[in-house]
């Protein structure tokens, strides 16, 4: 019974008009190298409010103009530094949107784009990405990114590990769910009407669902996880259950999961239950109603 209704649900967001989401803004772009670095850094930023999420994809994808990855391998942070600076999303400021463009940089000249650099560090025999966004995010780290933020040490670990562009690098190991990572790895991995299926050397039965609120909430109202508190170990965990109905695209089911909780359309914790819910009948929106979670460990 899941599987249909999830089925159903699939394929009544699997269009590209289906809601307004930051991947629309990724597809204007033609290029591969163009949606690879967009979707990086839209991907980054996605999250918050959905219209300020937009508004400052929008800011960012402005400065970069018609081609980011061109801006990426031209950029100098002397020179055109200055065209970040005014740019920010909640806690990240102009100088972190630097700092990613370098690490981008390094990604396109060492590797020749972003899917080399990942695969570099992937072995494609493990289970999931996991082990290799651990590697990913720490090798992006390694980047000097003193002409970004000055003489300031910077490291995934150490008295730097808050600065802003670390955030855009988060690892598995250190109980993270990596949401932002396994958005972007599922835009570029995935091909449907939403995804754009950008690779082709990282296979979509190894990726991990991205954990935000709503993904948290219909997964615990489904009962696709035991965990109260997210992180790696519950997006694992929804994972899995959704490889169990799909084990070649497991998050497959991961937009339109996602769109049913921004429509407020789950009744997880909510007077209406789940009279709205396409899902009603299948979850229970009272379930361990008096728990409550963190995002902190999102990421």
């Amino acid at each position: 019974m899941l599987r249909t209704r999830l089925e159903h649900l699939y394929r009544t967001f699997d269009h590209v008009d289906s809601a307004s989401d930051p991947v629309h803004m990724v597809r204007r772009y033609r290029a591969p190298d163009d949606r690879e670095i967009a979707g990086f850094c839209a991907a980054g930023l996605a999250f918050g409010r959905v219209a300020s999420v937009l508004a400052s994809i929008e800011a960012l994808l402005t400065v970069m103009g018609p081609s980011p990855a061109a801006f990426v391998r031209g950029f100098d942070p002397a020179t055109d530094g200055h065209r970040l600076a005014a740019l920010g999303h909640r806690w990240i400021r102009g100088k972190d949107l630097a700092a990613l463009v370098l690490i981008l940089q390094r990604m396109l000249r060492e590797a020749g784009s972003i899917e080399q650099f990942f695969v570099a560090g992937d072995d494609p025999s493990t289970p999931d990405v996991g082990p290799a966004l651990d590697v990913f995010s720490a090798r992006a780290l390694e980047t000097d990114l003193r002409p970004a933020y000055g003489s300031r040490r910077v490291s995934a670990s150490g008295p730097a590990r808050r600065t802003g562009v670390c955030f855009f690098f988060p690892r598995p190991s250190t109980g993270s769910a990596c949401k932002r990572l396994n958005l972007f790895l599922r835009w570029m991995v995935r091909r449907d009407a939403i995804d754009l299926g950008a690779w082709s050397q990282v296979s979509a039965a190894r990726l991990i669902v991205p954990l935000d609120t709503h993904v948290i909430r219909l997964g615990r109202c489904l009962r696709l996880t035991r965990y109260a508190n997210p992180g790696w170990k519950m997006a694992a965990e929804i994972t899995a259950a959704l490889r169990a109905i799909d084990p070649h695209d497991p998050v497959r089911y991961d937009f339109s999961l996602c769109h049913v909780g921004m429509m407020n359309a789950c009744g997880y914790g909510r007077p209406q239950r789940d009279s709205r819910c396409p899902l009603r009948g299948l979850c229970a929106p009272h379930a361990r109603r008096g728990r409550c979670f963190s995002l902190k460990n999102v990421g």
